[in-house]
Formats: structure tokens, sequence, C-alpha cells
């Protein structure tokens, strides 16, 4: 065979990727015409498209040692061929054996090779970043095709485009505001098309609106339609803009982008003509400004800003899904969808994919664009045909805010501006009082009982237009999606929750405050909540685990068999008591269960904005029929399906950017030899991009009784694998070959656990709580108090005193008081203490809630083994991680929580936690993050090790090598600097 060199394998590279990668491509190869001002500057293969970023890709052969020099010499460069500077260079490695195939056999090869590349990008002048840092990423001719769609994302003018959006909407904003000030019944009205109340939040979103139809506009002016450019109807010498602007918008609604234009016609024809003026005007320079930019649409530029602009957030818990963590979402659930043609558009068009809280239309944007990615990389060409049969068929999208429904028509819109369709799947969901002053309604969740409901608004059907320019464009229809009928259901669906901040309390007037969005009255509330109750009866729904339960039950009741769930969800779905049935469901009627969480601490433990809390996804696939060992109704009622593993990844950090999130997703769906929690504590199976550690994957057994997932934000697995066996009674530490048995029992099977703090002094208890007393007949350890915890012994911070006419109960809670407590709301990085002593009997309050045991030696067993190294990291396994250096368990959890079993000890080992117990009652313990470095600790570990449960000297070093391991998570030192001079004791 004739020696080849790259040049051949470059040009057959560059046809493989024309048409692979999207539409309006110029693919050039070996071409030394493309670099402005560098005439005779020959690029290996230079991709071009209308408002991408350039992208070149530098290859060479095995070891490829000038591959990333040349890529990186490009970036910064000007091609001809549009103006736009490169801003991102692939440097791409090709294998040894390109050089002896056949140039007939040349493109066969190609398209079966695994190849490997990194990618240098230069997010601002004189800042070069390469992906991955270290090491090449590795894939086929598709992969590096989407690799090359992500990263032509021209960075740096998205963010120049969101920035001028957001401060042109500002100062429209203003403009209202003004106008709300002398004509506030305009801007009320405003407020009550949006489903808001009128307040700035709410002028914000409001000129969001406009100013995104206004950028949509000068988008697809100019094109067959006839439309007028911005300037002809909102110019400097055009006499009424608003006027021409309306009779514009009411033209384009005669063709469609009914998402996009209606709510913004409503919007904009309840003004004033001379303030119409000057909102159009101001965000007309707003919107040519954005348009300079060359950045289309399909860049979610006004979804990067919505969440600042809604009223109710507090409530709503609408938090903003992250482009690149929806990115994730989408490729892993997509990646599942099995027996589609891709290549086929009306096979894609038989697919329905729903988002029941659709937000910003982030999740439903990522999976259009990685259906389009397989389409188009399985040989499709007809992106418009596909663009119709989305829009119209495929995606279903449902939010209880029009502006919600607005930003998402508008970025499904985008992805084909000038394609026509015939009408939507999105819809605005009645919420709220309806107009009858009877009836309520509970946005999208009125589907857990109906395969179809009326939509108050639509957003997306010209044929139900009912006025004329400034007439609201409201209309009832029937949305219709029956039950298993969908192929995806992707949510981030709201967090908020019913009950206190705690679980297990009585219900109070805060128990309905997961409806308390959009400016609903109590009675409403109330009324929303006994609907929301009639609707999940017999599913995975928990009023304590919130809302979002609620839409993971919609989301099972319309998942057809085989369909994919995929939702983020926050980490309390992980290991909270209250989310037990909804993983119960999971371990019954799903299979290859998936859960992604992130190990990091701050904004990156999360995959949306702004939340402060951890969150996992979950990905599943619900059960065949012919999977299925029972059918019924009721969930609950199924026989259990065969033992099924749920495999766990704990990034070290959140997805960056599309590359990471696809990167990432790849290394995943890779598959291989997984290890188990079982097999010992040897760490997980390393996740890496390039040579990047990017985190471990470890499978766990599927508990159908739904069990907590404890495997959840961890860096290091071994210590969860070491936290499993111990809660299977074995004691199998790091560096150890074997494991030991080491009894441990559910502290329920030991004693009974105290009071929930309401029941003693809350709305129904017996007591007041009142300040301490050193005489009180009834003293209470109620709060944190980092000042006085430090040491075993506590003193009571309360008392309590009994409530005239409820003697009776007050004796029988008194009953439960113990001097024992367990702490529920542990702060690794500032509290030392797992069990709190006391030395009277004394009734734990909220921090605090008793340990009771008949045995009253349990109670030094119970406080010399929670406090050391093995008693913190059980607790730290059983509580749920959602906040950085914190962990939380409720008064329900406590039942669970796993314990040395004190009753297997003998007397003489009781005694000997007795003494030990004796011997740390005055020693100052440091916070639990510096368990490692805190010399008591280590003194404490070795004598519950050696001298109460007999272990050996090389046991014991064991636990501390643990130690340094747990006080080096994340979710222990929540971020927070060590002291200087800690250092870990042995």
């Amino acid at each position: 065979m004739p020696h080849q060199t790259e040049r051949p394998a470059n040009y057959k590279l560059g046809e493989i990727l024309q048409g692979m990668i999207f539409r309006g491509q110029a693919v050039y190869s070996e071409n030394t015409q493309t670099i402005l001002a560098h005439a005779g500057l020959q690029v290996d293969i230079l991709i071009t498209a209308p408002g991408r970023s350039p992208v070149v890709i530098e290859s060479e052969v095995m070891p490829a040692r000038e591959a990333e020099l040349d890529a990186k010499a490009r970036l910064g460069l000007t091609v001809n061929d549009g103006g736009r500077v490169i801003e991102a260079a692939i440097a791409l490695r090709y294998p040894l054996k390109v050089r002896d195939t056949n140039i007939h056999t040349l493109e066969s090869y190609l398209r079966g090779a695994n190849l490997s590349w990194c990618v240098f990008t230069q997010p601002s002048e004189g800042v070069v970043e390469r992906f991955p840092q270290s090491g090449w990423l590795t894939g086929g001719v598709e992969d590096l095709a989407d690799l090359v769609r992500l990263v032509s994302v021209p960075q740096r003018a998205v963010e120049q485009a969101a920035d001028t959006l957001q401060e042109g909407i500002e100062v429209a904003a203003k403009m209202l505001g003004e106008l709300s000030k002398t004509r506030d019944g305009i801007t009320r009205e405003i407020a009550r098309l949006l489903g808001m109340s009128d307040v700035p939040q709410t002028r914000r979103m409001a000129c969001a609106i406009i100013a995104n139809a206004l950028v949509f506009h000068e988008r697809i002016a100019g094109m067959p339609h006839g439309i007028k450019p911005l300037a002809a109807v909102c110019g400097d010498n055009v006499l009424n803009p608003q006027s021409e602007t309306l009779a514009a918008w009411n033209a384009i609604l005669d063709i469609n982008y009914w998402a996009i234009f209606a709510i913004a016609t409503d919007i904009l024809g309840q003004l004033p003509s001379g303030d119409a003026t000057s909102v159009l005007r101001r965000l007309r320079d707003t919107a040519q400004s954005v348009h300079a930019t060359g950045v289309d649409n399909s860049h979610d530029l006004t979804g990067r800003i919505f969440q600042k602009l809604i009223a109710d957030r507090k409530y709503l818990a609408t938090y903003y899904t992250l482009p690149a963590s929806a990115a994730l979402l989408a490729r892993l659930a997509v990646a599942r969808m099995e027996g589609v043609d891709w290549s086929s558009v009306e096979a894609v068009g038989k697919l329905r994919v729903a988002d029941f809280a659709c937000g910003t239309g982030a999740l439903l944007s990522a999976v259009y664009d990685r259906i389009a990615a397989r389409y188009e990389g399985s040989g499709g060409s007809d992106t418009a045909a596909l663009h119709k049969v989305m829009m119209e068929e495929v995606l279903y999208g449902w939010d209880v805010m029009p502006s919600a429904v607005h930003i998402t028509g508008s970025t499904l819109s985008g992805m084909e501006p000038s394609v026509l369709f015939d009408k939507s799947r999105l819809y605005t969901a009645p919420y709220g009082r309806m107009k009858d002053g009877k009836n309520v309604a509970i946005g999208s969740l009125e589907l857990l009982e109906a395969s179809d409901m009326f939509s108050e608004i639509n957003t997306s059907d010209p044929a139900m237009r009912t006025g004329s320019a400034g007439e609201e464009t409201a209309a009832r229809i029937r949305a219709e999606i029956p039950h298993e009928s969908c192929d995806l259901v992707i949510m981030n669906p709201p967090f908020t929750r019913a009950g206190s901040d705690w679980e297990g309390s009585e219900r109070t007037q805060d128990a309905v405050k997961q409806f308390r969005g959009l400016s609903t009255t109590l009675v409403t509330q109330k009324d929303m909540a006994k609907r929301l109750g009639r609707y999940t009866k017999d599913t995975c729904y928990h009023g304590y685990a919130g809302i979002a339960s609620a839409f993971a039950a919609l989301a099972h009741r319309k998942l057809k068999p085989g369909g994919i769930l995929a939702l983020v969800l926050p980490l309390s779905a992980a290991n909270g008591l209250s989310w037990e049935a909804f993983r119960e469901m999971l371990a019954r009627q799903y299979a290859d269960v998936e859960v992604l969480s992130i190990a990091s601490n701050g904004n990156d433990m999360a995959f949306s904005a702004d939340t402060g809390m951890a969150e996992c996804l979950v990905v599943a696939r619900k059960l065949r029929l012919e999977e299925r060992p029972q059918d019924a109704a009721n969930f609950t009622e199924r026989k259990p399906k065969l033992p099924d593993r749920v495999r766990f990844t704990s990034l070290l950090r959140r997805p960056q950017n599309f590359a990471h999130a696809s990167s990432i997703a790849n290394e995943i769906q890779r598959g291989g030899q997984i290890r188990r929690i079982e097999a010992g504590p040897y760490e997980g199976t390393p996740l890496k991009v390039g040579e990047e550690a990017a985190g471990q994957t470890i499978t766990v057994p599927s508990s159908q009784d739904g069990a907590g997932w404890g495997a959840v934000r961890i860096k290091d697995y071994s210590l969860s694998q070491t936290a499993y066996a111990l809660s299977h009674s074995m004691l199998w530490l790091p560096g150890q070959h074997s494991s030991m048995q080491l009894k441990i029992a559910a502290l329920s099977a030991l004693g009974n656990r105290g009071l929930h703090h309401i029941n003693i002094a809350g709305s129904s208890g017996p007591f007041t709580k009142e300040p301490p007393s050193p005489t009180a007949t009834y003293p209470a350890l109620w709060n944190h108090n980092a000042q006085s915890e430090t040491r075993v012994v506590c003193s009571p911070d309360s008392q309590l005193l009994v409530r005239q006419g409820m003697e009776d109960k007050a004796a029988t809670v008194w009953k439960t008081a113990s001097r024992a407590h367990l702490n529920l709301d542990f702060r690794f990085n500032s509290q030392p203490l797992t069990v709190a002593f006391t030395e009277e009997r004394t009734i734990g309050g909220t921090a605090w809630p008793n340990a009771v045991f008949s045995d009253t030696r349990f109670d030094f067993a119970l406080c010399v083994w929670g406090n050391s190294t093995l008693g913190l990291l059980s607790y730290w396994w059983h509580s749920s991680r959602q906040q950085s250096g914190r962990g939380r368990t409720t008064i329900s959890a406590v039942d669970s929580l796993p314990v040395l079993d004190f009753r297997t000890l003998t007397d003489a080992q009781l005694a000997k936690a007795e003494e030990i117990f004796e011997e740390f009652r005055d020693k100052e313990l440091q916070p639990a993050y510096l368990a490692d470095a805190d010399p008591n600790r280590a003194l404490l570990d070795k004598r519950v090790v050696c001298d109460l449960l007999g272990f050996d000297e090389e046991t014991y070093a064991g636990v501390r090598r643990l130690a340094k391991k747990w006080c080096a998570e994340p979710s222990v030192h929540g971020g927070k600097a060590r002291p200087k001079g800690a250092k870990p004791v042995i």
C-alpha cells in the first residue's frame, strides 16, 4: 500500500465532518486562503457556520508532537468566512495505521478509527485553556463532530450579548417603575397577564419578554415572509412605534412564532403610547446590539437572566438548570432511548418528551439538541422537517408562569427560526383559584389525575387567538398527554415542601407553603394542598419531601414501559426519610438506575444555578411489561423484581461547559467493570477526562424497601465502602485486606428516640420553653451553642414550664427525658459532638432529641461510640449532606441510625465504656472536621477500638487513616480552611 501523510486523511475527515455538525456549515481542508491577513497560512481543517465561532482542527499522526503547538497558534486569528475570531482549536492525533491505509479505504477506516484529541480555547484575550488539562480525549469521528458543535458556541459574544440584554432590560424596567407611580392599574394588568404580582421583578420580566421578542424579530426580519426590520417599525423616524410594532407582531403571529410573540403583544398593547415608545426604543437598541454580536437565539440568552427576574422564586424554587448540567442529563437520558431509528424524521416524530416544570426550557432544549445531533450523526439531513416534528409532536412543556413558557418557546423556536410549524405543545398550566371563585388548580400536577386538562392561557396555537392587537390572547384548550405515553420525562422540578424545617412535625399553616407562589391566599393554598393530597394517594409523593416528589410521581405516571426518567432533585432525595417511597418506586419498577452527585462545596455542589444546596441527577428506565413480576395499579403492591444495582457517580465538580459535560457523559456510557461497594475499601472506579480525575463510580445493591442512598457526594468511595460494611456489622478499614465482625444495629432496636420538639413545646406540646434555671424541674437541651458543646457533657440551655391544664400530658412527655442526646443538625466544620450527655435526665429539643434506653449503661456506650471516628462516619453515612460542611437527619430517621449494638457488649465492656466516658468528660474536642488532627479524638479512638472493642494497634491505625480520609471530604470540611499546624495524629 502506498505510504500516506496526514493530508489525504484531512481531506477525508473534512468530507466526513461535512454535514455531520450543524446546518449551514462550511468545511475547508488543507486551505491556504482561510485566515484574514495571513495569506498562505495553511490550516488542516476549518469549520465555520453562521452564528458560530470558527473551529480549527490541527492534526498529526501519532505521536503528534507538533499538533498542540499548531492548534494553539490558531487561536485569536480571524477567518475570511464571516470575519469571526477563532476561539477554539482542536489538536487531533491520528493512529499510526492511517499512514498505511489505502486511499480507497481511508474513509471507512477513519469512520471506525479510535482518534484522540484535546481542545484549546481562548475565553479572553491572552488566556489559553486546554481541555482536558492533561491527557487526551478519545472517541470516533461522531464524537469529534460532537465536540466541534460544542466548542463552536461563541462564548465571548454570548457573554457580551447577555450583559447587553440585561442592561437594557433593567433600564426599561425602571421606566415601567415610573409608570406604576402614576398609572399603577396598567402595571397591575401586565402583572396579571404574567400571573405575577405587581413588583419590580415582574416589570423586569415584562421587559425581558418584550426584549426577547425584539431580538427574535430582528433575527427573522428580511426572510421570505416579508417581516419588516426593527428600524422600520420602531426606528427613530417612525411616528407611532407601538402601533407599527404591534402590526408587525400580528403579521408574525399569522406566520407562527406564537410562543414568542403572543404574550409580548399582550404586554406591549397595555402600555400608553408614549411609554411604549420609550420602552420600545430602549429595547430596540438592546436587541440590535445583541443581534450585532452575531449570536443566534439558540444560545439561551434570555434564559441566563430569567432566574433573576422571577418574583416568587423563594417559594416556587424554579432554579435555572445550568446549560452544561442540562446537556449532561440530556445526553445520559437520550443515550438510553432504545429502538429508535435516529436517521428517520418519521421515527423521531413518534417520540414523546415531556417536562412538566419547564422553566427556561433548558432541559427540553438540551434534549432537542441531543436528538438533532443523533439525527444528523446518523445521516439525517432534513433539519427543517426534524424541527417541524420536534415542535409539533415531540416536545411537551408545562409551566405555571406564562413568562417561562415564553422563554421555552423562544429557545426551541430559535433552533430553526425560518421553519414554520402548525402548533407546539407548550402550555401555561392553570394555577391557584379559578375564575369561578370556587375551584382551584395545581398547575401541571392536574395531570396526575387525568390524561388531559384545560390550559387557561395558550401561548402556542395561533388558532386559539381570541383578540386583536392589545387584547389578551387567553383561551381554554385541552392539553392532552395520556398516562404511560412518554418516551422520556426530564425535569428539574420545584423543591418547595410542606411542613416545618424538620420531618415529623405536626402540620401547621406552613404545611401548604409549597403553594404560596403567585400570590395565592392561605385559603387557596389549603384547597390546593387538599387537591394534591387526593391526586397523590398511593404514589411516591410525601409532603415533607416537597412538591418535587409529586412531580416525580407525575413523571412515573406519564412514562410508558421502557421510558426514561431523568430528574434533577435535591440531594435529600438520596437519604431523606420522606423520599423513601420514591426510592422504593425506583427499586421496584425501574432498572438501570443511575445517580450523579457532586462532592464539591458551595454553588459547585448543585447542577442548578443559585440553589445553595447539593443536588443529584437521577436517570432510570421504567420496566417494560414483560419485565414486571406482577402488574398492579399501586406500585407498593407489586411483587419485588429481581435484585438490581444502582450506579452512583460522584463528580469532583459540576460540568463546567458543554465539552466537559459531553466528556463526562461519554465516560459514564463507556461502562466496563465498575467496583462494587461491598468489595472492600479500595475506592470506586476512577472517572477520568483525559488524565484528569473527574470523580469516582461505584455500584450498590438496590434496596427495595427504599433505604437511603448513602453513596452520594463522596470524593473518596473507600469511605462509603467502610461505612457500608459497618452498617452490615463488618469493620473493613482502608488498607486492611479483609473485614472483621463488629455488631451494628439500628438505634430503634436498642431503645427509643425522643419526641419532636413541636410535641414538647410547640403548638400541641404541654410545655413552654423558658431560659435555663439551676433549679429547673424540667431542664431541656434545646439548641446548639458552639461555645458550650466542646465537651461530651453539656449543660441544659433551657427549662420547660407546664402549661395549665396539660399536667398529665407533661408527665407523659417527661418520661422520654434521658441523659443521652443525638445531634440532628451536625455542622461538621464547627461542632464536635455527635452525642451529647447531660448529668441529669433532660428533655431534648430542636437540635438534641433524646436517646432513651432501658439499660442506662447504654448512655455511656452511645456517647463514647458516637463521638469516635467510627461513630462520626456512621452518622455522616446516614445523614443528608445537602449543605456544605453539614450533615442533617430527622427525628424519624434517627430510628435507623446505625450504632454499635450495645446488647452484645459484656458487663465488663459496658463498665469499660463508662470508664472511658469518665476519662473524657472534661476533655475538649475539636470540631469534627479536625478529627484526624485532634489528639483527644485520637485518644478516644484508641480507647474505643482497642480497650472497649478489643481490636489491635493495626486496627487502631486503620481507624486513624479513616479519620484522615473522612476529614478530607468536601461535605465534611465544607471548604473551611484547616488551622495552621493541624496535622494528622496517629
